[in-house]
């Protein structure tokens, strides 16, 4: 299994967590976006480092604003496991 360390490393908003299983399945942690630095965030944001239709599961681990507030990129980019 292998983790990519996405967002709220060093960090406190934008936490995303990118799981690779050791069958290939890819699991998101959170879809969190980067908040309070201006313009610098919103470049921060555009780029996912990865591309969300690849993605197979999507895990909320709660509901406050930043762990979810990328969640309908995921949605239109066909996810179709998400759970909270």
């Amino acid at each position: 299994m292998k983790i990519k360390f996405i967002g709220a490393a060093r960090e406190v908003t934008g936490s995303k967590h990118l799981i690779t299983t050791n069958s290939g399945k890819k699991i998101l942690l959170d879809c969190g976006m980067f908040q309070g630095k201006g313009l610098e965030t919103d470049g921060m944001n555009r780029d996912l480092m990865f591309d969300p239709s690849m993605i197979d599961h999507l895990i909320l681990t709660h509901a406050h604003i930043d762990p979810c507030r990328a969640y309908s990129i995921y949605v239109q980019a066909g996810i179709q496991g998400i759970y909270s």
